[in-house]
């Protein structure tokens, strides 16, 4: 009962007309930047991100919920006209929603990927509320030993589970880690790592770490391999009332469903993220598909858009659970959201609910209420999303390196942190030109300096002793956990790596042939 007052609470704030406002406006904002090609939601929020500085802590949260949902669903209009995912989590749409949206149906396409979204957001939303409470208050219970396994989990399974490779992963891990520990160390005074510059004495800024790798270096990255030709975009016809036929309504309904339980548990642990969602929800649905629907798979089937969708959106609310009650970023946009949380000075974690409830509660609304003003917004606005899509390359990555340039001088207000801005956009762009993920790097030197006061707080309880690292049922059930996590994981990625393999070409005969003995089948 103290959770659904709260929650009212929530609401009361969030339904403030200044912050419906701010949602409104990250809502657009986010969905804007995130409908262009190549831009990721991590990047978008990377590149929204200095908008908020202006604005008071609770306003800037708000906003940011909306930027976040927004970022997450602009990703789908990409993938379906432009057959250009902006992360690996919307391949999926990509391959079903393009071959729907080539074969004229792009608007059925577009709505069975805002409903899943409005309809999983929600869902998750709700079990977001239901149980991370109950997260914190088991939180709150951890020592520090605790505290340094979840952190270890965290690193691991981040390090490992992100990109192709493991041990890339791993690699981009260790460089984050050791850009955590550059500045002054706390307990005895000294610099580290600093090379006797003076502008490195208190670190490197998260939000120009995340900036340079998200925004810059993605930027630099996708500029460079999207040089030449116009966007061959596949165009939107007809009112937003008649896109979904009934037959369409019937195919999806049961997709979100289990798409929405298939995405929120594994956003909620650090097992491979939306995009291992996303590829299940996909495998399941071939799976469960009946003749002649099964064979559309590969040749626009609805279906392989409205569950990953709905896994998508389900998955991103189910990375706040371990975000806001432990204080873990699990992803990239994970990443990129608790950089702004320490912008404003807040620490995610179990202390979060008892010391700001009244912050917490006033984000988990705004997210019901980001996810309405989701759905009302884009399905009549999908045409005006389309044409934002031909901007000319040009103007939109100059604007990107402009917005990631205003964002790295906007953390501390100096020329230095521009210079420090472009060296890691070379390093996150390089990076990318050669497989390594860029997530684990951000995860790293977020997490470093935590997990390094929690290790010495565990050390000088046990005067140096390192079995107490494991001395306790929580830290061994947790390290017990990373086990079964890493197994899991790697199962999951293979998995999604066979069937990213058998993706199949398109065949315009075959998707003409077997779509209309699905449109006679459903007549």
């Amino acid at each position: 009962m103290d959770s659904l007052q709260l929650l009212m609470d929530g609401f009361a704030t969030a339904l403030q007309p200044q912050y419906l406002l701010y949602a409104f406006i990250g809502v657009l904002l986010g969905t804007a930047v995130g409908v262009l090609p190549g831009i990721g939601p991590a990047m978008t929020v990377a590149l929204l991100l200095p908008l908020t500085y202006t604005l008071d802590v609770t306003s800037a949260i708000i906003m940011f919920a909306g930027i976040y949902y927004g970022g997450m669903y602009g990703g789908s209009t990409t993938s379906i006209l432009l057959n250009t995912p902006g992360e690996s989590a919307s391949i999926v749409t990509a391959l079903e929603g393009n071959r729907m949206a080539r074969m004229g149906r792009a608007t059925a396409a577009l709505a069975t990927a805002a409903i899943g979204s409005f309809i999983a957001g929600t869902i998750a939303t709700a079990l977001l509320t239901l149980f991370a409470p109950f997260i914190a208050d088991f939180a709150i219970t951890l020592g520090p030993a605790d505290y340094f396994a979840l952190m270890v989990v965290a690193f691991l399974t981040v390090g490992a589970l992100m990109g192709g490779s493991p041990l890339r992963g791993l690699v981009s891990l260790s460089v984050g880690l050791f850009l955590g520990l550059v500045g002054t160390d706390t307990l005895t005074g000294q610099a580290r790592f600093t090379f006797n510059i003076p502008n490195l004495g208190d670190g490197i800024d998260v939000v120009i770490i995340a900036v340079g790798l998200f925004a810059l270096g993605e930027a630099l990255y996708v500029g460079s391999r999207m040089r030449h030709g116009e966007l061959p975009i596949i165009p939107v016809s007809g009112s937003w009332r008649s896109w979904m036929k009934k037959s369409d309504w019937k195919r999806s309904w049961k997709p979100w469903l289990r798409g929405t339980f298939i995405g929120f548990p594994i956003g909620s642990i650090p097992a491979g993220g939306a995009d291992v969602a996303t590829f299940l929800s996909y495998a399941t649905e071939k799976k469960l598909a009946k003749e002649p629907y099964r064979r559309q798979f590969g040749k626009g089937a609805i279906e392989g858009v409205a569950g990953p969708e709905a896994a998508n959106n389900a998955a991103a609310a189910g990375v706040l659970v371990p975000l806001l009650t432990l204080g873990l970023p699990t992803t990239a946009t994970a990443a990129m959201i608790i950089t702004a949380f320490t912008t404003y000075g807040i620490q995610p974690g179990p202390l979060l609910f008892q010391n700001q409830p009244a912050l917490v509660w006033a984000l988990i609304a705004s997210l019901y209420i980001g996810n309405i003003v989701l759905v009302v917004l884009n399905l009549p606005l999908v045409g005006m999303w389309a044409k934002v899509l031909r901007i000319p390359r040009p103007y939109l990555y100059a604007g990107i390196l402009v917005f990631a340039g205003l964002g790295a001088y906007a953390a501390n207000f100096t020329v230095f942190d521009i210079g420090v801005l472009l060296v890691l956009g070379l390093v996150g762009f390089f990076m990318r030109r050669h497989g390594f993920p860029v997530a684990p790097m951000v995860v790293g030197s977020i997490l470093g300096p935590m997990a390094e006061e929690q290790l010495r707080k565990a050390m000088a309880i046990s005067q140096g002793d390192p079995s107490y690292l494991v001395h306790s049922p929580a830290s061994i059930v947790i390290y017990a956990s990373l086990a079964a996590l890493l197994v899991g994981g790697f199962w999951l990625k293979r998995r999604q790596a066979r069937y990213e393999a058998s993706i199949p070409t398109v065949d315009t005969t075959a998707i003409r042939t077997v779509d209309a003995e699905v449109n006679s089948y459903d007549r």
